[in-house]
Formats: C-alpha cells, sequence, structure tokens
C-alpha cells in the first residue's frame, strides 16, 4: 500500500475517510468472529449485529475517553459530513455510526497500530 503525506490525507474528504473506514472495520469485525469455526450463515448474522449503525454508534461511544485530541477532531469532521436522511436509525445514531467510521479511515492511513489498539477495546457480543 503506498504512504500517503499528511498533506494529502488532509485533502481526502470525511466521507472518503467513511467510506474506507466502512470496510476496514467490517473486515476487522470479520476477522474477530472467525474463531470459534462456525457456520457462515452464523458468521454473516454476527458480523451484520455489529456493522449496524447502532452498534457502531455504541462503539464510538466507548472509544471516545481513549481518543486524542487530533482523533476527536477527525470524529468531529465525520459527524458534520454525515449529512442526509437516513432511513433506518436517528440522525444522531447515523452521524456517531459515520464519525466511526472517519476515524477508522483515518487511522488506518496514518496509525495503523493505534487503529488496532483501539479496535481490540471493542466489545463484541454473540448474537
Amino acid at each position: 500500500m503506498q504512504t500517503l503525506s499528511e498533506a494529502q490525507i488532509q485533502q481526502i474528504s470525511p466521507a472518503a475517510l467513511a467510506y474506507l473506514g466502512d470496510a476496514v472495520y467490517e473486515l476487522y469485525i470479520r476477522h474477530r468472529y472467525l474463531f470459534p469455526p462456525k457456520r457462515i450463515q452464523t458468521y454473516h448474522h454476527q458480523v451484520v449485529a455489529q456493522v449496524r449503525a447502532e452498534s457502531q454508534a455504541t462503539h464510538l461511544r466507548l472509544l471516545i475517553p481513549h481518543l486524542t485530541q487530533t482523533e476527536l477532531e477527525v470524529v468531529r469532521r465525520g459527524r458534520n459530513a454525515a449529512t442526509g436522511r437516513p432511513k433506518r436509525v436517528d440522525l444522531e445514531t447515523y452521524q456517531q455510526a459515520t464519525s466511526l467510521e472517519t476515524v477508522i479511515g483515518y487511522l488506518y492511513l496514518t496509525n495503523p497500530q493505534r487503529l488496532d489498539q483501539l479496535m481490540t477495546q471493542l466489545e463484541l457480543y454473540d448474537t
């Protein structure tokens, strides 16, 4: 993967960071549920439960006390970028979920070790 400069990262919109963060988040969740081995349908149900906006909003609230000032600024930018009318959830939940995806996308590009540190703090549950 190509390393981006700080200037290049600053040019990436919060929406684009959230787009990337959504994929990274889902991949991380899929990885966490691989063991113990299960049927594919069980994997799917567990992952879907975690990648829902409501779960992402909960995960953001869990991580907020552990975030740096820079990370909190990225969260704020992500929240402000979450415009439009979500279909299934209230606007606040949607904004929180987008904020989580934004900071995940940002950390994926800037500090993968920090991302891993934060992601291991998530409280995942079985469905």
